[in-house]
């Protein structure tokens, strides 16, 4: 590896804004905001929208389309299509 192109590689503190949860990590991106972690130590921290703390999909209130019905729907339309 060449010295010293790669970045900085540091533990940051992402906070998702939806759920207000935090997660200490590490990354190469980092912010002027910090906040002090559970352990005394103070991270930078980046705000996000949406994490595995509130996307739906991991939290299990993701909505279930319902396929089947269009597919019937679809079918019932063009059934005599092409005879």
């Amino acid at each position: 590896m060449k010295a010293e192109i790669h970045p900085a590689y540091n533990a940051v503190v992402f906070r998702d804004l939806a759920s207000g949860e935090t997660f200490l990590t590490r990354s190469t991106v980092s912010s002027d905001k910090t906040i002090e972690w559970t352990d005394g130590n103070t991270y930078p921290v980046i705000d996000v929208e949406i994490s595995s703390a509130s996307h739906p999909f991991y939290t299990g209130k993701q909505r279930i389309m319902d396929s089947a019905g269009r597919v019937e729907k679809f079918n019932q339309r063009y059934a005599g299509f092409g005879q």
